[in-house]
């Protein structure tokens, strides 16, 4: 193996799937770590392995990167296909690729990642929630059909990082039923029939029963 990658677990960790798809996508070879995370910033085993004490932690060919964004920027200097060549499109792809990375509080707090969760609507959508999930709409509505036709992926034909990015959020659109554009949905159906998230979302599936949460732990 040329590295690891150090990842939280993939009932729950949006981050560490964000790090890990990138990884994949540019064929890194490295060996996988899960921490089982206990939720509520008590996960402390990870103090000591992660120099920012969070997940994903990459370890590559002498390379230490941390922070998600920065994983799949390296990914991206091993495999450039991994952000659109066209220069407008790649900075919109940097653009919404920070922006996911920076923005959507709302819709993290409200709308947790939970593979296992049986998909249904939330009781109840705060003013909060409803504005980050039209502006979440918006964004991959634009990326979506930019080229003048619609996509599958965000960037063309092929998932680039800001799929990866954004992978996460469309688990959470079909877990929580949450309403998008049609273009939008296709792109969901899309991302999750991927093989790298299917393999992803069974490999949760498998984690021991002694890693779920309860909602009130996250």
């Amino acid at each position: 193996m040329a590295g690891t990658i150090l990842i939280g677990s993939r009932r729950y960790s949006s981050w560490s799937l964000r790090g890990w798809m990138a990884i994949k996508l540019a064929r890194l070879d490295v060996e996988e770590h899960v921490v089982a995370l206990k939720g509520g910033g008590k996960t402390t085993e990870i103090h000591a392995l992660s120099p920012n004490k969070l997940v994903p932690y990459l370890q590559h060919d002498g390379a230490r990167v941390w922070e998600s964004l920065s994983i799949c920027e390296y990914c991206a200097d091993i495999e450039p296909s991994l952000w659109p060549q066209e220069r407008v499109a790649r900075a919109h792809a940097r653009s919404i690729s920070a922006q996911m990375h920076a923005g959507f509080r709302a819709l993290r707090q409200a709308c947790p990642m939970d593979v296992e969760r049986v998909p249904a609507p939330l009781e109840e959508i705060s003013d909060e929630l409803a504005a980050d999930v039209a502006f979440l709409n918006s964004t991959l509505l634009e990326a979506l059909t930019r080229s003048g036709v619609v996509t599958p992926y965000l960037f063309g034909a092929d998932p680039t990082i800001a799929d990866c990015m954004y992978a996460p959020v469309a688990l959470r659109i079909y877990e929580y039923a949450l309403d998008v554009d049609p273009v939008v949905q296709g792109w969901v159906e899309t991302i999750l029939a991927h093989p790298l998230v299917r393999e992803w979302c069974v490999a949760a599936e498998a984690e021991p029963a002694g890693w779920r949460l309860s909602y009130t732990d996250k």
